[in-house]
């Protein structure tokens, strides 16, 4: 089979088209998991700095890896990201719905179905095994990440011991106007595409497979990714219209993601040493007043942000990726870049060096029923320790950021991703043994 014949492989000629054709050759049962051929060159792990801008919807990415897929593999345009909380006691139940998870999740991630039944498996008097929406869709690159919360390791499962000391709820911040049905959370995924459909197929059939052992808590979609995590790619736009995540850290820079994303053994010692090698991942659904700042000037909005909305430049610079020089002044004899600038609250020299990789998309929720739409960002953070980063950048923020003026933090949440996993290895596998 030549690279351009399977760079076209979609579920349906994957599996075949008959009923209950078998699945051969390009997913196999091997060692307990399934495993996916890789014939074409340019499959990208989940850990792998050098993958490009993805813009084409024919290509997957590794799931297996020493690093969860979804974090610094490249940003993809769609996101469905849901929280659940387990609804039952029996720990046995929770571990086998996560290793159920993980060969589902495999399965997707290489363009299959969610089980080898698929759409027509099991006959007409039982529910397929996939819900079939993503049936004619290729693997639109996506990664399918868990993560952990904090209320997953209270008394119900024996989990306690093992929990890491930097797995705590997020304190409350200046101006949160939280949604306690938007916070929160036992168990989260994220699944990111380039095609909607496909990130949507993903969710839907890992909560249908969890039915009786995880119920939905509260879910977001998110289109138009507002951060770049690699160098080949363009930085995006928020809802505000200005480029977003400029500095944000990039997978090429693997000395800065030990410092800043990766949990060091030193930071999970004991029975918390599972945790070694993933990430804590912050949620945040942040409603922006769209109809206030159409409104507003387009220099108070460039003060507001610190940059130029055009070409993205930090005031007073010429070029995006200028350096923000913040003794810069301008023609009035006040520094370019306002000290209450977004911009300036949120760079590491104002925060003793701290940095996050963000992983943010825009969302439009409707209306909020008087006019205005539900719509801003939903913050994705990655980073090693979210108390000591996310905790001291948002009390800055929240302090003095001229922007809050026009948001408002409506949910919150906090999970702890685990690193990736080995060729026979499976989703809570270190956790529950």
């Amino acid at each position: 089979m030549s690279d351009e014949t399977t760079s076209q492989v979609s579920r349906r000629r994957l599996l075949g088209v008959g009923a209950g054709a078998a699945v051969a050759g390009a997913v196999a049962g091997v060692g307990g998991a399934y495993a996916v051929s890789h014939d074409r060159a340019d499959a990208r792990s989940g850990g792998d700095p050098t993958g490009t801008d993805t813009e084409s919807t024919n290509d997957m990415v590794a799931f297996r890896g020493e690093r969860q897929a979804g974090i610094v593999t490249p940003a993809q345009d769609r996101m469905h990201f849901v929280a659940l909380d387990v609804v039952t006691q029996d720990r046995a139940a929770l571990a086998a719905m996560l290793k159920a998870w993980t060969r589902a999740a495999e399965r997707m991630t290489a363009g299959a179905e969610a089980a080898p039944g698929g759409v027509v498996g099991g006959g007409p008097y039982r529910a397929p095994e996939d819900t079939g929406e993503a049936y004619d869709l290729d693997a639109s690159d996506l990664t399918i990440t868990i993560g952990y919360g904090p209320s997953l390791f209270d008394d119900r499962f024996g989990l306690a011991d093992r929990k890491p000391a930097a797995l705590e709820d997020l304190p409350g911040f200046v101006g949160d106007d939280l949604d306690p049905a938007r916070s929160g959370g036992d168990l989260c995924i994220q699944a990111c595409a380039n095609d909607p459909q496909v990130a949507v197929h993903a969710v839907r059939n890992l909560v249908r497979m969890g039915f009786g052992v995880v119920a939905v808590r509260w879910s977001q979609l998110g289109f138009g990714r507002t951060s770049s995590t690699t160098r080949n790619q363009v930085t995006p736009r928020n809802m505000f219209g200005f480029k977003d995540g400029t500095n944000n850290l990039k997978a090429e820079d693997a000395d800065a993601l030990d410092e800043h994303v990766w949990v060091q053994p030193a930071d999970v010692p004991g029975a918390s040493a599972w945790m070694s090698g993933g990430s804590y991942l912050v949620a945040r659904r942040i409603r922006m007043h769209i109809e206030i700042w159409d409104r507003t000037p387009l220099q108070e909005q460039q003060d507001i942000i610190g940059r130029d909305k055009g070409e993205g430049a930090p005031l007073g610079q010429q070029a995006e990726f200028d350096p923000l020089d913040f003794g810069k002044l301008g023609a009035d004899g006040k520094p370019a870049i306002p000290v209450d600038a977004h911009v300036a609250l949120a760079h590491e020299s104002r925060l003793n060096g701290i940095r996050i990789l963000r992983r943010g998309y825009n969302f439009t929720d409707g209306s909020d029923g008087v006019g205005h739409l539900d719509a801003g960002l939903f913050f994705i953070g990655f980073m090693r320790d979210a108390h000591q980063q996310f905790v001291p950048m948002q009390r800055s923020l929240a302090a003095k950021d001229g922007l809050n003026e026009y948001i408002e933090h409506t949910g919150s949440a906090i999970f702890a991703c685990p690193p990736g996993l080995g060729p026979d290895e499976h989703w809570g596998q270190t956790l529950f043994s």
